[in-house]
C-alpha cells in the first residue's frame, strides 16, 4: 500500500494561491500555505499538472505543448528578486490584478516582460552564481529540453503557427534545417531553457521545504498530449499521424449519461505498437520525470491504460469511435521494474469496466472515491458511499472537475439526494453546514487517505468552481482569497485529523 498510514491532504492548484502578481506562484504564499498545512496536520498537498498552459486551449493544465516542461507563469517574481535577477521596483504589479480570478492574458503580458528582463540581467552578469547550476540543469534535462526550447522558439519565429504549418524541412526535422534555424535563434532558445531552469529551481525549493514539514506533493499527469506540442513534433512516430503529420485518429470518451455525443478531446492517439517496439521508452521517461517532481503521481484517465476510445479524425462528435485495447499492463510492468514502490494513484472515475479494475488490482493501485457521486438512487450499492470504501483508496468530497459541495447542494442536488445525505449522516442539512458534514464523512472513511479541495474546507459556493468539463470559457481561474485559509481553519482541521486518526 503506497499510503503508509491514515492521513489527509488538501487539493489546491498553484495558480489558485494568493499573490500580488495575478496568479498563484512558487513564492511566499506557497510557503505560507505549506506552513498552514503542517499546522492542520495535513500530510499531502495535491495539485494539478504543472505543464505550460495556453490561452488558445482555455488555459487548461491538461492541454499543454509539452509533457515535460514547467509553466513559466508559475515562476515567482519575489524569488527572482531574492536571486538578484530583478530589482524590487521591477516587480511592482502596477494597475493591480483581480484577487478572485486569474486574468490569463494580463498575467501573461506581465510575466513575459519580467522573465525576459530576468534573462537579460542574467546575460549581463547579474546572479553569476547561477551559471554552474544552469549548466547542470541543461545537462540533467537534455533528453527533452532541447526539443522543447527549439519548439517554442521556432513557433514564435513562425508567428505562432502550428508546427505542421512550418516549412517542410523544419516540420520534418531535417538536421541541417534545424541546425541553421537553431543557430539563428540561439538567444531565444537559451532564454526558454533559462525559464525552465528558474521554474524547476523554484519548484525544487518548495518541494524541499514541504518535505521538511513532512508534506508530500501529489501530482497529476494527463494521459494525452496536444497535437501542436514539442512531443508530437519531436516524436511523430509515436502517434497515429498521416503523411502530412495530421492525426488519423483522435481521443475522446463515448456517449454516456452526461453527454449524448460523448466528449471529443481531439488530441492524437498513441501508436502503441511503436511504443511497444521502443520498450515504452518515452512513457517511462515521462513517468520518471513526474516521479522526480512528486511523491505520489495520479495518472489521469487511467482507464485508457486498459482500452481507449478512438475516434476517426474529422468527426464532429465522439459518437463514431471504438474501444481499442492498450498494452497498459506491459507498460505498468516496466514502470514497476523501474519504480518497485509504484507510488501511483489511478484516476478511475467515469465508466469503468472490469478489465480496468483487474489492471488496478494487478498492480495494487489505489483508486478514487468521490462523495459527491455517492448520494444518488444507488446509494446502498454505490462504490462511492463510505460503507463501500476500501482501505487502499483515496476519498474526496469532490475534484477540480466537480462542483463544490455547497454549490452541489444549492444548485445540483435533487430533494431526494439531499434527503439521502441527511439520512446517511443523521444530520439536518443547510447550505452553511453541508460542506462540513460531507468532509466529516470523508474523514470517517476507512480509506487510507482523504483529500479535500480547499473550497470544501472553506464551505465555498459556485463562485469557487475550478473547472466545468465540456465548457470552453471561464475555467481554471479561481483564486483563494488572502487570509481565508487561516490558522483558525487549520486548527479545526487538526482536531478532525486527531479525532479520526489521520
Amino acid at each position: 500500500m503506497i499510503i503508509p498510514k491514515r492521513s489527509s491532504g488538501i487539493l489546491l492548484h498553484i495558480t489558485s494561491l494568493p499573490s500580488a502578481y495575478g496568479i498563484g506562484d512558487l513564492g511566499s504564499e506557497a510557503y505560507k500555505f505549506a506552513d498552514l498545512l503542517a499546522e492542520a496536520g495535513q500530510r499531502y498537498w495535491q495539485i494539478l499538472p504543472l505543464n505550460p498552459t495556453e490561452i488558445g486551449s482555455g488555459n487548461s493544465p491538461y492541454s499543454s505543448h509539452s509533457a515535460f516542461a514547467g509553466n513559466p507563469l508559475l515562476i515567482s517574481p519575489e524569488r527572482l528578486v531574492d536571486d538578484g535577477l530583478l530589482d524590487k521596483k521591477d516587480i511592482r504589479a502596477g494597475g493591480g490584478f483581480d484577487k478572485a480570478k486569474v486574468n490569463y492574458p494580463k498575467v501573461a503580458d506581465y510575466k513575459v516582460k519580467l522573465l525576459r528582463q530576468a534573462y537579460d540581467n542574467y546575460k549581463d552578469g547579474r546572479a553569476s552564481k547561477l551559471q554552474g547550476e544552469f549548466i547542470r540543469f541543461q545537462e540533467a534535462h537534455k533528453v527533452w529540453l532541447p526539443d522543447f526550447t527549439s519548439f517554442v522558439a521556432f513557433k514564435q519565429y513562425y508567428n505562432g503557427k502550428a508546427w505542421v504549418e512550418w516549412p517542410e524541412k523544419v516540420k520534418t526535422r531535417q538536421l541541417h534545417a534545424i541546425d541553421a534555424l537553431s543557430a539563428e535563434l540561439s538567444v531565444e532558445i537559451e532564454r526558454e531553457a533559462f525559464l525552465q531552469f528558474l521554474f524547476y529551481r523554484q519548484w525544487e525549493a518548495l518541494k524541499t521545504y514541504c518535505t521538511s514539514k513532512e508534506i508530500t506533493f501529489i501530482g497529476d499527469m494527463p494521459f494525452y498530449v496536444s497535437h501542436d506540442s514539442a512531443d508530437v513534433w519531436s516524436h511523430p512516430q509515436l502517434f497515429k499521424l498521416d503523411r502530412q503529420s495530421q492525426p488519423t485518429a483522435v481521443s475522446g470518451v463515448p456517449p454516456d449519461y452526461f453527454s449524448e455525443t460523448g466528449q471529443l478531446w481531439g488530441t492524437p492517439v498513441f501508436d502503441w505498437k511503436e511504443l511497444e517496439n521502443q520498450n515504452f521508452d518515452w512513457w517511462l521517461r515521462r513517468i520518471a520525470h513526474n516521479l522526480e517532481l512528486f511523491g505520489l503521481l495520479r495518472l489521469d484517465h487511467f482507464r485508457a491504460f486498459s482500452a481507449y476510445w478512438e475516434v476517426p479524425a474529422g468527426e464532429k462528435t465522439a459518437i463514431n469511435g471504438k474501444w481499442v485495447k492498450t498494452p497498459g499492463a506491459e507498460l505498468l510492468k516496466a514502470v514497476k521494474k523501474k519504480f518497485p514502490a509504484m507510488p501511483i494513484i489511478a484516476e478511475d472515475l467515469g465508466e469503468i469496466d472490469q478489465p480496468v479494475r483487474d489492471l488496478m488490482a494487478q498492480f495494487d493501485l489505489p483508486g478514487m472515491r468521490v462523495l459527491l457521486f455517492a448520494f444518488g438512487e444507488d446509494l446502498p450499492q454505490s462504490i462511492y458511499a463510505p460503507h463501500h470504501h476500501s482501505q487502499n483508496s483515496i476519498v474526496y468530497t469532490g475534484t477540480h472537475d466537480n462542483s463544490t459541495v455547497r454549490a452541489w447542494y444549492e444548485h445540483d442536488a435533487s430533494r431526494d439526494d439531499k434527503k439521502r445525505l441527511s439520512d446517511y449522516s443523521a444530520q439536518r442539512l443547510s447550505k452553511e453546514n453541508v460542506s462540513a458534514i460531507m468532509a466529516r464523512l470523508a474523514y470517517m472513511s476507512v480509506a487510507q487517505l482523504v483529500v479535500l479541495p480547499v473550497q470544501d474546507v472553506l464551505g465555498l459556493g459556485k463562485e469557487a468552481i475550478m473547472n466545468k468539463p465540456s465548457t470552453a470559457k471561464g475555467n481554471w481561474q479561481w483564486r483563494l482569497q488572502p487570509g481565508l485559509f487561516s490558522k483558525t481553519v487549520a486548527q479545526r482541521l487538526r482536531q478532525e485529523v486527531e479525532l479520526y486518526g489521520r
